[in-house]
């Protein structure tokens, strides 16, 4: 479903934030991406979405390249469900018009089928008594199961996460993360920027370990916990798992 090939990206003529990545996610399959900060994880997330350009290598969804010119990058982002740290929600719009707005404007759906579709999935994430409310009268967790609501309104092919998690208290964490393992037991195609190690462990099917800008490792999860292969990914788990 998602084919990285040799991707590097530089911010200017100094700084390389990505170093050659390779890696691939099937169809149905669950990967996280987790490393410390500053390590890429965001920036590859974000180059598969053509949300930030690179300079060398590929990316191809669903047989798609992002870097032939013929692609049309709306069209195929509007296929790949982008949920982003802070929720991005258009504050001014009620939640059933946040889920229904792109659902028109891009797939060309009717008022009353977008609705519809938006109420189905305002159940699924456990709101539909909020639909009529704003943003900013929900809490930081209601607000993150919307924004995965409103990306699989647009039926989506596969899902991005960057960090779903990172901005809310922690006992808003579990509702976001009991949608997201739903969504990885219902088959999604999902790639997860996360230090929720927890959530790799249950439903992750790979773990891919970076640091400055490289993929350290590319494992599946029972070898990524049981004995990580290098010393950097060794460090890193003794310590975000002490805690």
């Amino acid at each position: 479903m998602i084919e990285i090939n040799h991707v590097s990206k530089w911010y200017g003529p100094l700084f390389q934030a990505l170093k050659d990545c390779t890696t691939s996610v099937a169809r149905g399959e669950v990967v996280v991406v987790c490393g410390p900060s500053g390590s890429g994880k965001s920036t590859l997330i974000k180059c598969v979405n053509a949300l930030e350009p690179f300079q060398q290598g590929k990316i191809i969804i669903d047989g798609i390249s992002l870097t032939d010119p013929k692609t049309n990058l709306p069209k195929l982002r509007a296929r790949v469900g982008m949920v982003f740290q802070h929720f991005e929600l258009f504050p001014h719009l009620r939640i059933i018009d946040n889920l229904c707005l792109a659902q028109e404007k891009v797939l060309g759906r009717s008022h009353d089928e977008a609705a519809a579709k938006a109420m189905k999935l305002l159940e699924r994430v456990g709101l539909t008594t909020h639909a009529r409310k704003y943003p900013a009268e929900l809490s930081g967790g209601q607000q993150q199961r919307v924004a995965i609501a409103r990306a699989l309104a647009m039926d989506p092919i596969a899902m991005l996460f960057d960090e779903p998690t990172s901005a809310l208290d922690p006992e808003m964490i579990s509702e976001v993360l009991d949608v997201m393992v739903d969504l990885a037991r219902e088959g999604m195609t999902m790639m997860v920027v996360t230090h929720e190690m927890g959530f790799a462990s249950k439903v992750a099917h790979r773990v891919i370990f970076m640091d400055q800008g490289e993929i350290v490792e590319d494992t599946p999860k029972a070898d990524f916990f049981g004995k990580p292969r290098s010393d950097r990914a060794q460090k890193f788990l003794s310590k975000i798992l002490s805690h």
